[in-house]
């Protein structure tokens, strides 16, 4: 069933944020973030600028340097947590109300320094989740203290060997490091279960001894709880987790299928998203990248097309680039096509966010923009950009997004700009 579709508002403010070289046809790797709270929308760039906006006037009320590209931003407490990717893959601290760096870790002391000088070789933090930790006699349920989780990873090539180095880390609310969990795979995606009680670690890549996609660790030791695998053949395993009570939602890579798993690792229900497909004589298929679960409900996002012979294609699998929702049974309630490449989806409750960039095959701006969806059933508003959109945040009705140029192969011409915009769901 498709949903409907509606126009936004237009009336997203502006506040520009410098110079970054302008995407091209193909979409480019994460290089922005943005994060909104109570009173605050604070923008992370691809210089390392960190800089928070009153959320009503969009007046810059701090600034800060991280360290290195500034590409995830959460709240722990009274403190911003930036997630770095650079040559330390710093994680760092910063005091919500003045910037004022509190403390700061450097991933490269456990992931190792980059063997080549490229970004794709760079320490990684991947993923940020802020949650709460018990008392000393372990009641997490208590909520007394603030925990930071994170992951980094690292990646390395030696002529036909490759190599993932990952780490997984528990945080005090001081910068102290409470655990480690180290592997050697790439992990992609993390999510804290409501109760704080359990980590759900997503690993794409798994080519060594580490041979699980999806790790559940129990957040007060490190260890692992359960773990699951789609069971397919390659290295290729899960694109995105997502806890709905005691239940997870998991994209895979490996089969391009999306799965509901109970306690334990049970599998209730999955659904083909965006398997090989043949047309054309091509055998055609799409990686599922999101995922997110609640109130017994599911929504998985699909991404890009892909030949199995190779990655130049004029053919399109016909459930690329969509959005499609689930019961609690597995059985379909709605899809969209969502236009081009989200690069990531944000949610709170039944409300899902999706910053759209370009479809690099056929070349769309009008796709340019930000969406939501609703869960419950599909209605769905865009918020049209001259430039693509590449990272979005939701809270309390605000919508933060980010807006980066682009500059299509085939056309002389630069659309969009390097901004933060903000609206309302409204």
């Amino acid at each position: 069933m498709a949903a409907n579709k509606q126009k936004g508002s237009g009336t997203f403010e502006t506040q520009p944020l410098g110079d970054i070289e302008s995407a091209r046809s193909r979409h480019m790797w994460t290089r922005s973030s943005v994060h909104a709270t109570g009173s605050l929308v604070i923008a992370g760039e691809w210089d390392g600028t960190v800089t928070a906006f009153d959320r009503d006037t969009l007046e810059a009320q701090w600034s800060v340097d991280h360290p290195e590209h500034a590409v995830g931003l959460e709240t722990l407490g009274d403190s911003l947590v930036v997630a770095g990717r650079g040559e330390t893959g710093t994680i760092a601290s910063y005091d919500l109300e003045t910037g004022e760096r509190e403390w700061s870790y450097d991933t490269r002391e456990d992931v190792g320094e980059a063997s080549r000088e490229s970004i794709f070789y760079l320490p990684y933090v991947v993923g940020l989740e802020s949650g709460s930790v018990g008392n000393d006699e372990g009641a997490v349920a208590d909520q007394t203290e603030p925990a930071l989780y994170a992951a980094a990873r690292r990646y390395e090539r030696d002529g036909e060997h490759r190599e993932w180095y990952s780490t997984v880390y528990a945080f005090d609310a001081d910068g102290t490091v409470r655990w480690r969990y180290e592997t050697d795979a790439s992990p992609i995606s993390i999510d804290l279960d409501d109760a704080g009680e359990r980590l759900a670690v997503g690993y794409n890549r798994c080519m060594g001894v580490h041979d699980n996609g999806l790790v559940v660790l129990e957040t007060d030791t490190g260890s692992p709880s359960w773990t699951w695998d789609p069971g397919t053949e390659g290295d290729r395993r899960v694109g995105d987790v997502s806890f709905d009570g005691d239940r997870i939602a998991v994209s895979s890579h490996g089969d391009k299928r999306g799965y509901l798993l109970g306690p334990g690792g049970a599998e209730l229900w999955r659904v083909d998203l965006a398997t090989e497909t043949e047309i054309d004589g091509e055998t055609l298929y799409a990686y599922p990248n999101h995922a997110h679960a609640n109130d017994g409900r599911v929504a998985f996002v699909t991404g890009n097309t892909y030949a199995i012979e190779s990655r130049e294609t004029e053919n399109r699998h016909p459930n690329e680039h969509r959005i499609a929702a689930f019961d609690a049974d597995g059985n379909s309630l709605w899809d969209a096509n969502v236009g081009g490449f989200i690069h990531g989806l944000e949610a709170v409750g039944e409300t899902m966010v999706a910053p759209c960039a370009q479809n690099f095959r056929v070349r769309e701006p009008d796709t340019h923009g930000v969406r939501c969806f609703s869960l419950d059933d599909g209605e769905q508003s865009l918020e049209q950009f001259e430039g693509i959109a590449t990272a979005a945040t939701l809270q309390e009705g605000i919508i933060g997004a980010i807006e980066e140029p682009v500059e299509y192969h085939d056309e002389d011409r630069t659309r969009g700009e390097y901004a933060l915009r903000v609206g309302s769901l409204e």
